[in-house]
C-alpha cells in the first residue's frame, strides 16, 4: 500500500504542532506525485497558512485546487479555526457553495480475505482519512488466527480522497452492504466488530445497537467515542478497547467507561494515536 501521503500528513502535523508553519509549507512544496490527494493537500496548505496568519495565501490555495476540480464538504471549510479569518469573505463563501455542489458519496465493495476453513469474520473499519486498505494492513493478523477479514470503506467522502464515518445511519448502511456481499462460506459465522479511531467508534456503536446485525464481540483500537447510542439493544460484551496513555482520545474513552458495561479497557503506557507494535500478539490473546 502506498503510504507516501500518510507519511507526508504525519510530517505536516508534527510541524504544525510545533508552530513551524514555514517548514510545513516547504514540505508541501516539495511533495511530488501526489496528484490524487491534491484537494487534501490544498486544505492542509490552507490550514497551515491560516494558522500562520496568511489568510490571503490560505484562500489562494483553496481557490487554485477548486479551479482544478477539487472540493470539500462545507463543514471542512467553515468549522476549521485555521480558516476562520476567511468566513466573511464573499469569495470564500462562493468557494464553499461551489464545493458543496460537487461533494458526492461513493459506496465501494469491501476488501474481503478468506483463510482456509474460517472460524469467524472480523469486520474492520478504518480511521478518519484512511481507506479499507489501511484496515487490511492493520488487522491482517486475524487471518493467521483463522478469521476472515472484511475491511469496509466508508461511503462518506469529506473531500475526494478523505473518508470517515460522521453519520451513524450511513455507517450502518455501509456495514450492511458488506455483510450482504459476504461469500457463502462466511454466512452465519460469528461477526467481530473491529475498528480504529473513527472506525472504532462505529464498531462500538454497532455492538451496542446490533445494527445492522448482532456482533459476537468488539475490538476497538483508540476509538473516537462521541455520544454513545441511546436505547442500546445489546450489552458491550465480550469487548476490548485499547487506548494509549499519550492518545488525545484517552479523555473521551475515560468519560465513556461507565456506560461501557462488560468492556475491558486496556490503557497502553506511552502509546499515542496509533497501533502498538505488539498488536498481533494482543489480537491472538483476545481471539
Amino acid at each position: 500500500m502506498d503510504t507516501r501521503y500518510d507519511d507526508l500528513v504525519d510530517q505536516i502535523e508534527a510541524l504544525y504542532g510545533e508552530g513551524r508553519y514555514a517548514d510545513a509549507v516547504a514540505v508541501l512544496d516539495s511533495a511530488t506525485d501526489l496528484t490524487p490527494w491534491s484537494a487534501e493537500l490544498a486544505h492542509l496548505r490552507a490550514c497551515v497558512l491560516g494558522a500562520s496568519g496568511d489568510a490571503d495565501g490560505a484562500l489562494r490555495a483553496l481557490q487554485q485546487a477548486s479551479a482544478d476540480g477539487g472540493w470539500w464538504r462545507p463543514e471542512i471549510l467553515t468549522d476549521d479555526d485555521d480558516l476562520a479569518a476567511l468566513a466573511d469573505r464573499p469569495e470564500f463563501q462562493t468557494l464553499v457553495a461551489e464545493s458543496a455542489q460537487r461533494a458526492t458519496d461513493d459506496p465501494i465493495p469491501a476488501l474481503t480475505t478468506v483463510p482456509t476453513k474460517p472460524i469467524g469474520v472480523v469486520v474492520a473499519l478504518h480511521g478518519a482519512g484512511q481507506r479499507a486498505g489501511h484496515a487490511r494492513r492493520d488487522w491482517a493478523a486475524v487471518l493467521d488466527l483463522g478469521y476472515a477479514l472484511v475491511c469496509v470503506e466508508s461511503s462518506r467522502r469529506m473531500s475526494p480522497m478523505y473518508r470517515t464515518w460522521p453519520d451513524p445511519d450511513q455507517a450502518t448502511a455501509d456495514i450492511a452492504r458488506a455483510l450482504a456481499d459476504l461469500p457463502a462460506e462466511l454466512k452465519g459465522l460469528p461477526l467481530i466488530a473491529a475498528g480504529f479511531s473513527a472506525g472504532g467508534r462505529v464498531a462500538v456503536d454497532w455492538a451496542l445497537t446490533a445494527r445492522p446485525a448482532p456482533a459476537t464481540g468488539v475490538l476497538a483500537m483508540a476509538p473516537a467515542l462521541r455520544k454513545l447510542p441511546d436505547g442500546s439493544a445489546e450489552s458491550l460484551s465480550p469487548a476490548t478497547i485499547w487506548i494509549g496513555t499519550d492518545d488525545d482520545l484517552l479523555e473521551v474513552v475515560d468519560a465513556a467507561e461507565p456506560q461501557l458495561t462488560g468492556c475491558t479497557i486496556e490503557r497502553l503506557t506511552g502509546l499515542g494515536h496509533t497501533f502498538p507494535v505488539d498488536f498481533a500478539h494482543r489480537l491472538a490473546t483476545m481471539l
